[in-house]
């Protein structure tokens, strides 16, 4: 650019869904990217399309399913590109979107912040933090009728081995427990084996693959049945990994010893949401809450500020790329 040819004016993008933490940070990094962010609260609809007029790029969130007639009404006004501020695509019919001229895209965040969290709901399940925590918030100091067990004793099977499950791997070594691990890559420091194998042989199952018709209730009540007695299956994926109905009954028997899922089938409405004056709808929600081996956290393995400010920073750079043509799908 010369001396004397004007700025060029900052590229729009239309930030949809957006809270109050996301749209500090889209505020912040949007004017050191030469982006200038238009905030909406309220995610994309057919009532606020107008909101993304002369925009050709959108950011939306993973809490909200965009519709096709969404995705219609976006191309009609003029977006060619959607960014989804999470790795997860499920929530948005690329197929369809395609058709109607628009591109979607995914984020990368640190895998830490889910790794992290998933090893602490392994520790919470083998100490029975749900119960003593219960139990010590009502003054009941008594230890609890079962011990609990150290990580170094058990085998944990970790399925999916991307950036999330591969960071996961890396924390359990230094606990010194066995790791198996079910994936179609190899790298990890683990003993790749076959589902059935590790499902059989592990004290702890951890789901870290990707949702797509070939994983939908990967865990179904067969492979459920093929666990190993008293194991504990943790979910910080995606919720339909799980087939609930099946998962139910294994602990209420006893079959299975516990359950920690950060992200459970029917979530879509309920969780990011303040139900304590309002019922929740899904009753095997509700059934999973009640059971003391199970611990549930509403789909925030993910939300801390180094993952947040990474999604926010690369949304961004989804769409620079994109208009500038450097984007891969």
């Amino acid at each position: 650019m010369t001396e004397n040819e004007p700025a060029r004016p900052p590229m729009g993008i239309t930030v949809y869904g957006c809270g109050r933490d996301e749209a500090l940070l889209f505020q912040e990094l949007g004017p050191r990217f030469g982006v200038e962010p238009t905030i909406a609260t309220a995610p994309v609809s057919e009532g606020n399309i107008e909101l993304a007029l002369g925009n050709r790029c959108i950011s939306v969130s993973h809490r909200t399913r965009v519709s096709s007639a969404v995705l219609l009404a976006l191309s009609r006004a003029g977006v060619a590109y959607v960014s989804t501020r999470s790795i997860g695509f499920n929530h948005v019919n690329v197929k369809y979107a395609e058709s109607v001229g628009i591109t979607v895209g995914n984020t990368a965040y640190s895998p830490d912040s889910v790794a992290d969290y998933t090893v602490m709901l392994m520790l919470m399940a083998i100490r029975n933090a749900k119960s003593i925590v219960l139990r010590a918030d009502v003054h009941d100091y008594r230890l609890h009728e079962t011990r609990g067990r150290e990580l170094r004793d058990l085998t944990v099977g970790v399925v999916g081995t991307g950036r999330i499950g591969a960071a996961v791997v890396e924390r359990l070594r230094g606990f010194g427990c066995r790791i198996l691990a079910h994936d179609n890559r190899n790298e990890t420091a683990a003993e790749h084996v076959a589902l059935d194998d590790l499902l059989r042989r592990s004290d702890i199952v951890t789901l870290h693959t990707p949702l797509n018709a070939g994983t939908h209730h990967l865990l179904n009540r067969h492979r459920i049945e093929r666990m190993k007695p008293g194991a504990v299956v943790v979910n910080t994926g995606r919720g339909p990994l799980l087939d609930t109905e099946a998962l139910i009954p294994a602990l209420e028997s006893g079959r299975l010893g516990g359950a920690a899922l950060d992200v459970v089938e029917g979530e879509e409405g309920i969780f990011y949401t303040d139900h304590r004056h309002e019922s929740v709808e899904s009753k095997p929600l509700l059934r999973l809450q009640e059971l003391p081996n199970v611990i549930i956290s509403p789909h925030t393995a993910y939300y801390t500020d180094h993952a947040l400010r990474d999604t926010v920073e690369n949304s961004i750079v989804n769409c620079l790329d994109f208009e500038s043509g450097n984007h891969h799908v």
